[in-house]
């Protein structure tokens, strides 16, 4: 049972955010011609092991700050529901970002200080998201956060590590999976609309309300096949990268029309959907660059 519960505390289906960006990160390097399996596998593994300390940090410090109650409508908190100690959790978010370190020792021996200061950054975030006396989330940066850590930072954070460099591409990959990263939080605090209204938790959702964040989601599931076609209308990207990309979008528009009819404890399933189409949509982009590279 104590694995079961660990399960629930990582939260797998949250893990797409991690390893979407940075999948699509190094295959738009190895297009490039520029790709190192040891940097893909390292960047890969902290990426991760980033994503398990965020969701342990949320899981311990949303219970600390009362913020998670018997109210809750996600799916279960282990530390709020008792079913692991809190040192435990507190200490699993410890060990997962040392971890997170100890791997990035070699990405910032490759990449140099601009890869230290990243991830400096990428550890306080973590830590900041819901931790802190001024936590992210409550800020109603949530949003910002992802977009920032699990698109820009991540894509093109990966990509500089491989080639050296950045360029428009990384720039306007990294920005599109940013959305899809931004749209899962915005459901997650769409959800939680009314227990963090109560606990005083002032997210996106709870400061724009849930018929604004209905827009804007629409807007962030929406936009990033739009980013891609002027990509390659300016000769940023193949032409392969955007008809293949094109086969989420039937996906991402009934997403955002589930969106608008769901409120409360039935947007859980839709959390898990987004994440899937952040995955689909970013295996669909790396396909597109690894064929039409093939077909160069």
């Amino acid at each position: 049972m104590q694995f079961q519960y660990w399960l629930m505390a990582i939260r797998p289906r949250t893990l797409p955010a991690a390893i979407s960006p940075l999948l699509l990160g190094n295959v738009l390097a190895w297009y490039q011609g520029q790709f190192s399996w040891l940097v893909a596998g390292c960047a890969m593994l902290c990426g991760v092991l980033l994503q398990i300390g965020v969701n342990l940090a949320n899981d311990y410090f949303d219970f600390k700050s009362g913020v998670d109650t018997e109210a809750r409508l996600g799916p279960t908190r282990v530390t709020q529901a008792g079913l692991l100690a809190p040192t435990a959790v507190r200490n699993a978010m410890a060990l997962s970002l040392v971890l997170a370190v100890a791997v990035g020792l070699y990405l910032i021996y490759v990449g140099g200080w601009p890869i230290a200061v990243l991830a400096a950054l990428a550890v306080a975030g973590a830590l900041g998201y819901s931790g802190g006396p001024y936590p992210i989330a409550s800020l109603g940066l949530g949003e910002v956060a992802a977009f920032v850590y699990f698109g820009l930072v991540a894509v093109v954070g990966v990509y500089f590590i491989q080639t050296g460099h950045t360029d428009l591409p990384a720039w306007l990959l990294a920005s599109a999976l940013g959305l899809y990263n931004a749209a899962i939080m915005l459901v997650n605090n769409t959800r939680d609309i009314a227990t963090d209204t109560e606990a005083g938790k002032r997210t996106l959702a709870v400061r724009i309300g849930q018929h604004s964040a209905r827009m804007l989601y629409r807007a962030l599931v929406l936009l990033p096949f739009l980013m891609i076609t002027v990509a390659w209308l300016l000769g940023a990207l193949p032409g392969q990268t955007v008809l293949l990309a094109a086969i989420a979008a039937p996906m991402a528009v009934k997403l955002a029309s589930a969106f608008e009819q769901t409120e409360g404890a039935a947007l859980n399933p839709l959390l898990g959907r987004t994440a899937q189409l952040t995955l689909v949509y970013s295996l669909l982009c790396s396909l597109g660059l690894i064929l039409a590279r093939w077909m160069a």
